[in-house]
């Protein structure tokens, strides 16, 4: 957030705010240490009243012989050793409430009951055709709004189906049940005519790439996010998936390759070469359904032009969904649902949907209609200076 807070002129409040968080903190660190200056006077007043005590009895049985000088220094010196052990034992107690604190906090995440719970007979995906159906789901998080009503879809093997809708409209809901990040509320989702719920989540996870709008990279070297799904992958695959998405130019670009280190979440790479990378490595994981994510919302043209050539050969066989709010991306798709809402308002393919004259005939003369028109104009004005 340095960038935000520079944009903003904001440092002196984030000043302040450390200042306060600081002071704070100083303050209970200090209530701590004060305790400690009070507690360890008090443990050498009690050593020192102990040993009072002995030469105040043990001194005058020892003058009169009843018990040895030996005996009453022996005594001494063990109530001399009790020190370091009740000292020491000072500092456990305080050890033993703040790691009590810290275990707390992690038992708190470790104990959380996991939402997606797999079936005691779930069953093996196994060579799937890729068909992804949807009846009658729908979806609530948790005690809130409703997100999806009564969604209804087909999607054949190797179709790509384009998912359109304003912010909220369930677009990456619908893409998150189908891996089964979530289970739906009502109704089922099923690969192949399977119930998703029936199989192993390792299973149907292996057979699904997803390609986010903001790729996530380890920090680790080019070919180890490339190879993340495939750890055995052998170099000769890597760089093969790097080529077919378009990333084997910039990456030979650097100095040390496919091992050139790209931090954390790949803070050395622009957001375009960080795409690349991420659709190499769904290409090494070979997925038979792919769900992209609004890739190519956040690149300039060029950048954009060059990920829809890697897009293309990602997609080729695939069941394929694509968010996308372009419909430059996405009017080539098989079957386009448009959403509104958590309903699907509309669905087909490009031609029927703009001769159906809705919602889609709406967005499309505000991105497409002009752009399209200017090119046909332009395509008309070239062939009659042919003629």
């Amino acid at each position: 957030g340095i960038g935000v807070v520079k944009a903003f002129a904001r440092e002196p409040h984030e000043f302040d705010k450390f200042d306060r968080d600081n002071d704070k903190w100083f303050t209970m660190r200090y209530k701590a240490i004060h305790m400690w200056a009070d507690y360890w006077p008090f443990f050498t007043f009690v050593l020192a009243l102990c040993i009072l005590l002995l030469l105040w009895f043990g001194g005058p049985q020892a003058i009169a012989g009843e018990i040895t000088v030996g005996s009453l220094f022996a005594l001494i010196s063990y109530v001399l050793m009790l020190n370091a052990p009740v000292l020491h034992m000072g500092f456990v107690v305080n050890l033993a409430a703040t790691a009590g604190a810290s275990a707390s906090r992690v038992f708190e995440i470790i104990d959380t009951p996991n939402e997606i719970v797999e079936a005691s007979d779930a069953m093996e995906l196994v060579d799937p055709r890729g068909e992804v159906r949807f009846e009658h789901v729908s979806f609530t998080y948790g005690q809130g709004r409703s997100i999806l009503h009564e969604v209804n879809f087909v999607a054949r093997p190797g179709q790509v189906v384009a998912l359109i809708g304003p912010t909220g409209s369930g677009k990456s809901t619908i893409t998150n049940l189908i891996p089964r990040f979530y289970d739906p509320t009502a109704g089922r989702v099923l690969v192949d005519s399977m119930d998703i719920r029936q199989l192993r989540l390792k299973s149907l996870r292996s057979h699904i790439g997803i390609v986010l709008q903001e790729p996530f990279l380890f920090n680790g070297t080019i070919a180890e996010n490339i190879a993340y799904g495939r750890p055995d992958a052998p170099q000769e695959r890597i760089v093969a998936a790097a080529r077919a998405a378009r990333a084997h130019d910039f990456i030979e670009s650097f100095p040390e390759g496919y091992q050139t280190k790209v931090g954390e979440r790949g803070v050395t790479l622009s957001g375009g070469q960080k795409q690349r990378i991420a659709i190499a490595r769904a290409l090494l994981y070979n997925p038979r359904i792919l769900i992209l994510d609004d890739s190519t919302s956040s690149v300039d043209t060029e950048t954009e032009h060059i990920i829809q050539q890697a897009l293309a050969v990602l997609m080729e066989g695939r069941t394929t969904f694509v968010i996308a709010q372009r419909l430059l991306t996405l009017k080539n798709a098989d079957q386009i649902l448009v959403l509104d809402h958590g309903r699907i308002i509309e669905r087909g393919t490009h031609e029927e949907l703009l001769a159906l004259g809705g919602h889609y005939r709406t967005i499309y003369d505000l991105q497409l209609r002009d752009q399209e028109e200017f090119l046909a104009l332009q395509n008309g004005n070239g062939v009659m200076c042919d003629a």
